[in-house]
């Protein structure tokens, strides 16, 4: 699970990208006994809906898409990710956990209802923790949440299964493993659409209406907030002198950049407390990294209500739109990661600021955990569309390869060469990617 906390300022607000390959990482060799599909995380976010929107509020932009909201994940206005409470701990994960099963789920039971021999079904990767079998078929927990993968015996001299088995994956015609590759994308949109259509029915759409200033939702006790004077439920007008706007995509930013900015310096602020409004001098203290930090979460200045649908169709509606929204925000995100790699590369996180960002959302309210699930699974199909080595896109651009050349298959060396380079990158990359978060947890920068 990889998260891109993307530096340059994305034109619109739930970006959340999600990647998938196609060899297990358990069994990395370049001759790997069976052909597997696998899904591990790729999620790109902006700094300012991301890193620095401090409540999970979901935007809604009247003009462009009626009846939805934006989604800001909330962290602590300074770097570092806030796990919160471990019930919301285990609320994120459930949600990664439920996303990756229905993801390989698409891909088992692409296969299952076609006929084609199926040896495994993974949640994770790496050394074994629990496993049964049934049907010929065994189903694993393993230790590295980076993903998880579906195994066909192809090529699994222990299988007892003819090389020239029609029912294996490999002999069987190209529409047929199109299929089987493209049905865990197409489970994740259906996930996506069916989270949509229940919040729409049991809570509702929010809608908003944008104020001037940032909200300080919540003040950390012995912080440098709390030590010169800033309470929850202040809303900051201006940093400096320089007033914020309404509500706009920068307005959280730079808010946090000026703090960033200013270590051990005096930031002033002005500040709206009730009918009231005053100036207050905070100096944020160092951050490990330099920057300052000042101890609050923060959010964009909105107040929401909720919109029910009157029917069936009307929630349709509703859910369509929303998840039009979501989709085009992630296109989006996924346009401005790529055309900004050398700014973006460098803000890519792993499983644990997933978990710990999802666990933010989760202390907040239900809707934002309904979004955040939501936005995952729209990112997981869009990212694994790519035409990249060890993604469906990656697979199924070996497939159309194939149909190109008149049904003749590239050689299998080449093939695993591909995608194994594509599993080795992703591996070492996670695993750089965890210990790196976890260093950047609040409670373990605490500790150092």
């Amino acid at each position: 699970m990889l998260i891109n906390f993307s530096t340059s300022p994305p034109s619109s607000y739930s970006l959340i990208k999600i990647s998938n390959s196609k060899l297990p990482i358990s069994e990395f060799p370049l001759k790997p006994k069976t052909h597997l599909s696998k899904s591990h995380f790729s999620c790109a976010c902006s700094s300012s809906s991301l890193s620095f929107y401090c409540k999970n509020q979901l935007f809604y932009e009247k003009s462009k898409y009626p009846f939805r909201k934006r989604f800001h994940f909330r962290t602590c206005a300074v770097s570092g990710f806030d796990l919160g409470s471990f019930e919301s701990v285990l609320e994120a994960a459930g949600v990664l956990t439920a996303i990756i099963i229905v993801h390989e789920s698409g891909h088992f039971l692409a296969a299952y209802l076609q006929g084609i021999h199926v040896s495994k079904f993974a949640v994770g990767f790496g050394p074994i923790l629990a496993k049964f079998s049934a049907n010929n078929v065994e189903y694993s927990l393993r230790a590295f949440p980076l993903g998880g993968f579906v195994g066909f015996p192809d090529n699994d001299p222990e299988s007892g299964i003819p090389v020239d088995d029609e029912n294996l994956l490999k002999n069987r015609p190209i529409l047929d493993r199109v299929i089987v590759i493209s049905a865990g994308v197409v489970a994740n949109i259906v996930f996506a659409f069916v989270i949509i259509f229940t919040q729409v029915l049991s809570v509702g759409l929010p809608v908003q209406d944008a104020f001037p200033g940032v909200l300080v939702p919540e003040v950390r006790a012995l912080s440098a907030a709390s030590r010169d004077g800033l309470f929850p439920g202040d809303v900051i007008l201006s940093v400096n002198g320089n007033e914020f706007p309404k509500t706009g995509p920068n307005v959280v930013s730079e808010l946090v950049n000026a703090i960033k900015k200013s270590p051990k310096r005096n930031v002033l602020l002005k500040v709206a407390r009730g009918e009231q409004q005053f100036e207050i001098g905070v100096t944020p203290d160092e951050n490990y990294d330099g920057t300052g930090k000042i101890g609050v979460q923060l959010s964009p200045n909105v107040k929401i209500s909720k919109v029910l649908p009157k029917n069936l169709l009307e929630a349709f509606r509703f859910t369509a739109k929303e998840f039009w929204g979501l989709s085009c925000n992630v296109l989006d995100s996924l346009k401005q990661t790529f055309f900004n790699f050398s700014q973006t590369a460098s803000k890519v996180s792993g499983p644990v600021a997933i978990i710990a960002v999802g666990a933010e959302v989760a202390r907040s309210n239900i809707d934002g955990l309904y979004q955040f699930a939501a936005v995952l699974n729209i990112n997981l199909a869009v990212i694994n569309l790519l035409p990249l080595p060890a993604l469906d896109g990656g697979s199924l651009a070996l497939i159309l390869i194939e149909a190109a050349r008149g049904g003749r298959k590239l050689p299998l060396e080449v093939e695993q060469q591909i995608m194994s380079s594509g599993i080795m990158l992703v591996l070492l990359l996670g695993l750089f990617l965890i210990v790196r978060d976890t260093l950047n947890l609040d409670i373990i920068k605490d500790m150092l």
